[in-house]
């Protein structure tokens, strides 16, 4: 009988564990490997800010997941949770479908929470889903024409995907915008090296992008927010307000009873396994435990993606009588992007910001698209563009 690999989560974890365990040597282990999540589309989340300005296009950063696995081996199935027996190693799907497994990924990765203040669920909007950009585009462009003197926006959370995504919104919004960062802590990027963070300063400045440091949102309303500093509450008139702070672990996992740390994290080993669940890996957003070097593992796309790798030969091993490799975390550095044509990265002992820094970020995340094909599809287009936007203004 076929062994069963349920990976539950399409985002880096679960999609580049399953494309990694497609190419592992299954010759003699009959096996069969489903992929399952409620969207139709993988998205490459650190180029998603790029939907926002048009620098790049749903296909090239959101591939739909059929496209991804055709040739592969691997079954995608499109569906949500609704609940999973660790006991029976069988999981419930919410289209009605129950599938059997004897190996489990778990790779739901986090999402944003909003009922941090009262209002927010009802009138922020995150930034991590495909959705989200959408929702974003699609209020920024109903903004603009309605010719407003100004366009309000605030962003709460000063980390990267605040950072990012300010410069996105201040470039494209130019003198109408009047941008700014609400940051709990008394400086911006707290975990990032201070070369990325001067040039993250230093690009924020100049889009006039305003920050309120040691500052919280107490409320948010369909047209105003509320910020306490100092135990003084101001309530200033807004167009949109941006929620990039937290991370809570999917609510279709909130039933298993399996080891967690105080932030509903899943515990594991350096194997990826569940402590006491040796059939269960977790690894990505939901998951803590050290590396081989008792080093803690950042929850990144980085690290969701390296630990991929393990997890998939792992799976294998397990199911193939073979030894099983604590994982090694490597921190490769760090990129950020502070608007087109404008970035800044740090790592391997490099120092990179502006231009240069831009096109190595773009050639890094091509080298990391999940697929060879997809790869060629968007590299191709990424060098023809110009010369068709040269053409174009040509022909006017």
């Amino acid at each position: 009988m076929a062994h069963s690999i349920c990976i539950l989560g399409g985002g880096f974890g679960g999609l580049y564990t399953a494309l990694a365990l497609s190419k592992l040597d299954w010759e003699e282990t009959p096996h069969e490997i489903v992929l399952i999540d409620q969207r139709d589309r993988f998205v490459f989340a650190p180029l998603l800010y790029e939907l926002v300005t048009g620098e790049l296009q749903t296909w090239e950063i959101a591939p739909p997941y059929e496209e991804l696995v055709a040739n592969t081996g691997i079954r995608f199935h499109q569906s949500g949770i609704d609940n999973i027996d660790i006991n029976a190693q069988t999981v419930e799907l919410t289209d009605g479908e129950s599938l059997r497994y004897d190996r489990i990924v778990l790779a739901l990765g986090g999402e944003t929470p909003m009922d941090m203040a009262p209002g927010v669920a009802e009138h922020a909007i995150p930034f991590r889903s495909l959705e989200d950009a959408y929702r974003l585009k699609d209020k920024l462009r109903q903004l603009e024409n309605d010719n407003l003197e100004k366009i309000r926006v605030a962003i709460v959370g000063g980390g990267y995907s605040g950072v990012e995504i300010a410069c996105k919104i201040a470039e494209r919004l130019g003198d109408k915008g009047r941008v700014r960062i609400v940051e709990r802590a008394n400086q911006i990027l707290q975990s990032s090296p201070e070369f990325n963070r001067k040039a993250a300063l230093d690009a924020l400045n100049e889009k006039n992008v305003w920050i309120d440091y040691e500052t919280t949102v107490t409320e948010v309303t369909a047209n105003s927010f509320s910020m306490s500093y100092k135990d003084k509450v101001d309530t200033l008139p807004v167009d949109i307000v941006l929620w990039t702070v937290g991370s809570k672990v999917s609510p279709a996992l909130d039933a298993l009873d399996l080891p967690r740390n105080e932030r509903g994290q899943f515990t594991i080993a350096p194997t990826l396994q569940v402590i006491d669940y040796p059939h269960v890996f977790a690894l990505g957003d939901l998951a803590d435990g050290p590396d081989a070097d008792g080093k803690s593992v950042p929850p990144t796309a980085q690290s969701a993606l390296q630990q991929a790798d393990y997890a998939a030969w792992n799976i294998w091993a397990s199911l193939s009588d073979r030894p099983l490799l604590p994982f090694r975390y490597q921190h490769l550095g760090e990129m950020m992007t502070l608007g087109t044509d404008n970035a800044t990265l740090t790592g391997l002992g490099i120092k990179l910001e502006g231009n240069l820094a831009h096109v190595v970020r773009r050639l890094t995340y091509l080298y990391r698209m999940p697929t060879l094909d997809h790869q060629i599809r968007v590299g191709i287009n990424w060098l023809t563009q110009p010369v068709q936007e040269l053409l174009t203004g040509l022909s006017k």
